[in-house]
């Protein structure tokens, strides 16, 4: 079944609820990144989120993009916060994509407060992204970041700037700290108002690996059968209104686009508890 899609936000694009997270593509051949990239024509998915700051992630979509050039609704982030950093990565971006412009580009991990002051002050990032906008360099402006005080954090940033899109981590387990989720709610209240499109990630992580041996190329221990992926993404998918980022693994793409493609409604509590449990999942962010 094709996998849903909305309303990105005020941006006019309708895109699939999960958007492809071009991390995945980082450190793998172009031979790898092009069967990956086949997966994502098949599952239908119109919408691509890299980054500069993501390895070669961004040179192995540029065959792709040749090969589809209307096809996705393209996003890439810079992690630059002066004006003149992020100009410099902006074109090195669209250098690197082999296109022209960039729809929605978004000042990356956007967290620590002093950061965050520098990005969103005179001569900081920002002024870089509305003169990009200006030249047609790019359509959108977000922003994006991790950890469980970006909730509360993105929530400034949309009284300082009117971003078109935030991004930030969503998961069962990280619902369940009061203060993260009572931020997410509140900002989630502020999107829906203001039709900021929200994206969200980690929707399939299990717990940081603390020392053990990394198996998979994401940052934090994924989960990794199918049955656990389905409940995990389809918790995710039942909250209307958010899209979620798929997951920075090329073996484990696949599995994530199934269980998408097979949504039809919200895991029960008792699954969910049931799935922490025999997991052993752990909070990422503490």
């Amino acid at each position: 079944m094709p996998i849903e899609t909305a309303e990105f936000g005020r941006t006019g694009h309708t895109s699939t609820r999960v958007i492809f997270g071009a991390a995945a593509l980082g450190a793998v051949p172009q031979r790898v990144a092009d069967q990956t990239l086949d997966v994502l024509v098949q599952y239908g998915i119109n919408h691509i989120d890299v980054a500069a700051s993501y390895g070669e992630a961004e040179v192995r979509l540029r065959p792709l993009l040749r090969r589809e050039p209307n096809r996705f609704f393209l996003a890439t982030k810079t992690g630059e916060r002066t004006e003149h950093g992020a100009r410099e990565e902006l074109h090195r971006s669209l250098d690197r994509l082999g296109v022209d412009h960039i729809d929605l580009w978004q000042l990356h991990s956007l967290a620590d407060p002093i950061e965050w002051d520098v990005a969103l002050s005179p001569g900081g990032a920002i002024e870089a992204a509305l003169a990009a906008r200006e030249e047609g360099l790019v359509r959108w402006i977000g922003v994006t970041g991790h950890g469980t005080q970006i909730a509360a954090t993105h929530r400034r940033s949309l009284e300082r700037f009117d971003f078109d899109s935030v991004l930030l981590p969503y998961n069962y387990i990280t619902m369940r700290n009061p203060y993260y989720a009572g931020n997410f709610e509140a900002l989630q209240q502020t999107c829906r108002e203001r039709r900021v499109a929200m994206q969200t990630i980690k929707s399939i992580a299990l717990r940081p690996w603390m020392g053990r041996p990394h198996t998979r190329s994401t940052w934090y221990e994924p989960l990794e059968r199918q049955d656990d992926i389905d409940l995990a993404v389809w918790w995710a998918l039942s909250r209307p209104g958010i899209f979620v980022n798929s997951v920075g693994d090329v073996d484990l793409l696949p599995l994530v686009l199934d269980a998408a493609s097979r949504f039809a409604q919200a895991p029960d509590e008792d699954a969910m508890s049931a799935l922490v449990q025999r997991s052993q999942a752990e909070p990422l962010f503490v």
